[in-house]
């Protein structure tokens, strides 16, 4: 009876540590499950090619380092800061973990150097010596990221450091808004050669930098731009391709596994290149070129086109694009320069794709006595 009592005892114990493991495991496994986002677009017209919640806020992680290297780009492009000009390492950057480059306090590296530690190594030290160059502390320098997000259009977007290795689930932000991101980092072509290296040396090749975005050795084209990890972001990659003048960008975020993440962004890119057309529309051929003003010295003012901008379509629909103008038939005095009297909408299947404004190319000042009796005078004295 004692046995059997004390079996029972252990089945019980062992039963109850059982479930107690299982209770663990399916919290560790709800702690890592991960929403998958992404989006494809073409660079130059930012239009949405593909897309899977690619508007949903999450955390991002280390892909904070995309609007370090921006702000540290645009600096380089201003001359506030130059290739060969070396920056010191501070006590605090030397604190930061993760992905570094050991910089010791004191120590002075170039600007050239770091861009490779930052955009190749992921280096989080050297985020924080260009993050306390550029704006004093790495606190201002987050509020300036924030700053340039807003310019930028990027709403869903907020950073609350330079790497993203720390906080990690407070840099938040979406497949689209990263992916405009990095439409605007395909701008500087001095970026590329840092985001296509694969490997690289720095510290008078004491320490060695590995690329984490394996697509800069495979993929035909790749012009950048970041792949990364962190606990609360899962695998991420922001990828951009160059074809025949044309650029897509793909974004993934939210993956949770690293090679699937790869897969998924070239998919996308090569659907991209294979399915979709980037192409200027035609102007129709009767707009106007001037609109008649009433109450104005002159009868006439000249307009003119705003700039066209580029279509993506599926390479069946390209010739199915119409336009038409629509203009008013007068305006009055006076007229500045600039202003709006039309536009020209472009169109597939009845539906508006886009449209650009009219507008008048010059002045058009308005009547009076005075000037009325001037022209008057003038006629007489040249009749």
């Amino acid at each position: 009876m004692r046995v059997f009592i004390i079996k029972r005892i252990i089945c019980t114990f062992l039963a109850i540590i059982t479930i107690l493991h299982l209770n663990c495991m399916t919290v560790f496994a709800e702690e890592q499950e991960y929403i998958l986002c992404e989006v494809l677009i073409e660079a130059s017209s930012k239009v949405i090619i593909s897309g899977s919640n690619e508007e949903m806020q999450i955390p991002v992680g280390t892909m904070a380092k995309l609007m370090t290297i921006l702000l540290t780009a645009e600096n380089i492009e201003n001359g506030k800061l130059k290739f060969d000009e070396k920056l010191k390492t501070s006590v605090y950057a030397n604190s930061m973990q993760g992905a570094q480059v050991w910089l010791m306090p004191g120590e002075e590296i170039t600007v050239d150097e770091l861009l490779k530690a930052v955009v190749i190594g992921n280096a989080n030290d050297a985020s924080v010596v260009f993050a306390e160059k550029i704006a004093g502390s790495e606190e201002k320098f987050a509020e300036l990221m924030n700053s340039r997000a807003k310019e930028l259009g990027l709403k869903k977007t907020k950073f609350t450091n330079c790497n993203g290795y720390y906080d990690d689930d407070k840099q938040i932000s979406t497949a689209y808004d990263l992916a405009i991101l990095c439409a605007e980092l395909s701008k500087y072509d001095f970026l590329k050669d840092y985001f296509v290296c694969w490997r690289d040396f720095v510290r008078n090749n004491e320490t060695e930098l590995v690329n984490a975005n394996e697509l800069v050795k495979t993929y035909d084209g790749i012009i950048g731009f970041k792949a990364g990890y962190t606990e609360n972001s899962g695998y991420c990659i922001a990828s951009g391709a160059e074809r025949d003048g044309i650029t897509y960008i793909s974004v993934i975020l939210g993956c949770d596994d690293k090679y699937d993440s790869f897969s998924e962004a070239k998919k996308l890119m090569n659907m991209g290149f294979s399915q979709y057309k980037v192409f200027m529309p035609e102007l129709p051929q009767n707009i106007p070129t001037e609109i008649a003003v009433k109450g104005g010295i002159i009868k006439n003012v000249p307009i003119e086109c705003e700039n066209v901008r580029k279509i993506v379509l599926p390479n069946s629909a390209v010739n199915s694009v119409t336009s038409r103008v629509i203009i008013t038939d007068f305006v009055y005095a006076p007229v500045k320069k600039g202003k709006k009297v039309g536009e020209i909408q472009f169109l597939r299947n009845d539906k508006i794709l886009f449209w650009v404004n009219l507008v008048t190319s010059e002045n058009a000042d308005e009547i009076n006595i005075k000037k009325a009796m001037g022209i008057m005078l003038k006629k007489l004295l040249t009749f």
